[in-house]
């Protein structure tokens, strides 16, 4: 049978295709090999994003530069990440998935060992540019290539165990990173990558057969162009909005300037993909319902979910005082909870109403936010931890079940393109919460030291006392003489004050996500669920 140009072809590796060699449905097993390569290559991806944020300040202290430089080692990665992004479907199309998934793999392997041995800030930067290029192209050809391989009525329980790795990232890396800041150099969190990365890349040229979309399209270079000046101005914008440099803030020339160019971007992105011929992303998809409305369900929980997620670190440690590997090891639970919920939400998404499990998921989730409302300067490790059990039963909820939702309608040869388009819209989604949450931050925390500044009246009885407990507690810890105990009486209450605001704040913020993660329910109340029928649709390998 001859092949049409649109046929995807499907080789073994050996230079056979499908229709020569053994077929793909004679070998049961193969989809759950490929399916554990694939989880070896997210579980790195989602791990260094996770161990970099407790490395921040050692790396701060060996270069000698602050937040507003330090910051970069995120932003550069997220930026290159999401610009990539859009690009792997047509690579993967092009070239073929397990290529595509090799150099991703290869590319985030080499960056990781090239942030290993950098000698300067601009280079780690450079080189974590490096990193987030390979994770752009890892991540949705690794999902593309799962929900391929399985039939509709066993991909959820597929990507709930895909789930997994992420789940074991999140859980790992905040401990693992912990550890090893605090008992090795800052390269450690990279180096680890290295032979897990060698051993991925030998893995999938060996375990997964080739298989591309012999289409033919050109690159659109416009699209591409454009979607880079739409995303990196506007990423740089979120992250500098509120950074010390920035003395204009959200409404300086630079702020201004970049949030034009990515306007610029946007409407000639929007203006060339509806129009050309081959696009580089198929924005027509999101006229499919169920995947349009799950798109906007990830944007909407992008700002609330990944937005609050450097609150609690930052808590733990500024708030509470813990060490960066007592902060971590909290989070070993939740990705523990995530890790056993993941295939089980697969398998009742398999069974039941997707649309159910999505937004119980979403409800554990937002509870999960308020809870940490109440978060004081006393607050136990108990109510720490009630927080994050309610939010890796609400995560492993949301996903695939989600996921399942999302791609039900769209054609298998398109996968690579929506699960690009799904991660972009995410992580567009992450980096509007962290902004606004960043900034709510800030300015609830001028507000709350303002009050509390306000009602601390020197003449006030109950603060003279507070000041006299405190003078006699410095001056019998530290000693000195009564003008000096005075003074660091005085520090001291400022220090406490300082303290209260910045929970408080923290306390708003989590409230703000809250109220932001439970509007996804809406969204996913008008997703459409069509249960399987019927066996799996077949793969004919052409020649």
């Amino acid at each position: 049978m001859k092949s049409n140009g649109n046929s995807p072809h499907r080789s073994n590796g050996s230079g056979f295709s499908g229709s020569m060699g053994v077929p793909h449905h004679e070998h049961p097993s193969y989809k759950w090999w490929v399916l554990a390569n694939v989880m070896m290559g997210t579980f790195m991806v989602v791990l260094d994003s996770t161990i970099v944020d407790v490395s921040l300040a050692k790396v701060m202290a060996t270069f000698g530069v602050g937040i507003d430089t330090v910051k970069w080692i995120a932003t550069g990665y997220l930026l290159a990440f999401a610009i990539f992004l859009p690009t792997s479907g047509w690579i993967a199309d092009h070239f073929g998935f397990r290529k595509t998934y090799s150099l991703g793999l290869a590319l985030f392997t080499l960056g990781s060992l090239l942030c290993s041995i950098s000698w300067n800030m601009t280079a780690l930067i450079m080189f974590r540019v490096i990193q987030g290029a390979g994770g752009g192209l890892l991540m949705p050809v690794g999902m593309a290539i799962v929900v391929r391989e399985f039939p509709p009525e066993k991909r959820g329980m597929a990507l709930g165990f895909w789930a997994i790795a992420a789940a074991a990232s999140v859980s790992l890396g905040p401990t693992l990173g912990g550890y090893l800041i605090d008992n090795f150099a800052w390269h450690s969190i990279f180096d680890i990558n290295v032979p897990v990365g060698i051993i991925g890349v030998f893995a999938t040229m060996v375990i997964q057969r080739e298989y591309k979309i012999q289409s033919g399209r050109a690159f659109d270079i416009v699209g591409f162009l454009s979607v880079v000046l739409f995303l990196a101005p506007l990423l740089i914008a979120l992250s500098d909005g509120n950074a010390s440099w920035n003395t204009g803030g959200w409404t300086s020339p630079f702020i201004l300037s970049c949030f034009a160019l990515s306007l610029i971007g946007l409407v000639t992105f929007l203006s060339v993909e509806f129009n050309v011929r081959d696009p580089l992303i198929e924005l027509r998809l999101l006229k499919n319902f169920n995947f349009g409305m799950s798109n906007l369900v990830l944007f909407i929980f992008g700002m609330g979910m990944f937005g609050s997620t450097f609150l609690l670190p930052l808590y733990l440690q500024n708030g509470l005082g813990f060490t960066a590997f007592q902060a971590g090891s909290l989070f070993l639970p939740l990705g523990l909870i995530m890790a056993v919920m993941g295939p089980i939400s697969g398998v009742l998404s398999d069974k039941m109403n997707p649309k159910i499990i999505s937004a119980t998921g979403i409800a554990l989730l937002a509870l999960s936010l308020f809870v940490n409302r109440y978060l004081s300067l006393f607050s136990m490790r108990s109510d720490i931890m009630l927080s994050l059990y309610l939010r890796g039963f609400g995560m492993a909820l949301i996903f695939t079940p989600l996921n399942t939702l999302a791609l039900s309608d769209i054609p298998r040869e398109r996968m690579a393109q929506a699960s690009g388009l799904f991660n972009v819209i995410r992580q567009i989604g992450g980096s509007f919460g962290v902004a606004i949450m960043g900034t709510l931050l800030t300015d609830r925390t001028i507000f709350h030291t303002t009050m509390y500044g306000q009602s601390v009246s020197p003449a006030s009885p109950v603060v003279q006392n507070v000041l006299l407990g405190l003078k006699t507690f410095a001056q019998r810890a530290v000693g000195g003489t009564l003008s000096l105990a005075a003074s660091r009486a005085q520090a001291l209450l400022v220090y406490n004050i300082g303290q209260q605001a910045f929970v408080s704040a923290v306390d708003d913020d989590f409230l703000v996500a809250a109220a932001i993660t439970i509007l996804c329910v809406v969204p996913i109340l008008f997703l459409r669920y069509k249960k399987p029928t019927g066996p799996r649709e077949k793969m004919v390998a052409m020649d």
